[in-house]
């Protein structure tokens, strides 16, 4: 049975986090919250999150570790050596890892970007591209590098986007899903409310 963890931090971008959550229990995958230092975390909009556990070792039982953005958020995951190390280790064990929006500066912060396909929210590639120069950075909604098992996204508005890449990377269906949530129908007609 599939399993993926979402990260939590201080000053995270929730409606990313949260997205993540909401389609992976959709679509009937167990997933955990999982706060950086605490189960209880406060977002970069004063939304108050509760965490099913907080950060150790068995995050290298999750089939995918999946980081929201949010400029705090991002900048308190890059911060924590122990997190660091655990995805390090992922990496290793060739684990799914992603991250979206800010967060991908933490990934480059510990090596996970060198040498793979990337992408995150405008401005910050100027950060993962001196930490991680040996990386590709991308304009496109989502990038899944299947060779490094990074999957990264750019936004708040791509978070549906990123969470349906993640759950195709592990082999779930999100056919029925986009139908039902209206994601084909947002693709089909977003021209028309612009």
């Amino acid at each position: 049975m599939t399993k993926i963890a979402v990260v939590f931090a201080n000053g995270c971008e929730e409606v990313e986090g949260l997205s993540q959550v909401d389609v992976f229990r959709r679509l009937g995958i167990t997933t955990d919250m999982v706060g950086l230092t605490s189960t209880e975390i406060i977002g970069d909009h004063q939304i108050e999150l509760t965490c099913n556990q907080v950060i150790g070792s068995d995050l290298l039982d999750y089939d995918v570790v999946v980081f929201p953005g949010g400029k705090q958020g991002a900048e308190n995951l890059r911060a924590s050596q122990e997190l660091g190390d655990i995805m390090v280790s992922r990496q290793a064990a060739n684990k799914w890892n992603a991250a979206m929006c800010a967060a991908p500066i933490a990934f480059a912060h510990y090596g996970l970007l060198n040498n793979a396909d990337y992408t995150c929210y405008p401005g910050f590639d100027k950060q993962t591209k001196k930490e991680a120069p040996s990386g590709h950075f991308k304009t496109t909604i989502t990038v899944t590098d299947y060779q490094n098992k990074i999957i990264t996204s750019r936004g708040p508005a791509t978070a549906w986007a990123f969470a349906y890449a993640i759950a195709e990377a592990v082999g779930v269906s999100t056919k029925d899903l986009k139908e039902g949530m209206l994601y084909n129908y947002l693709a089909d007609n977003i021209k028309d409310s612009l």
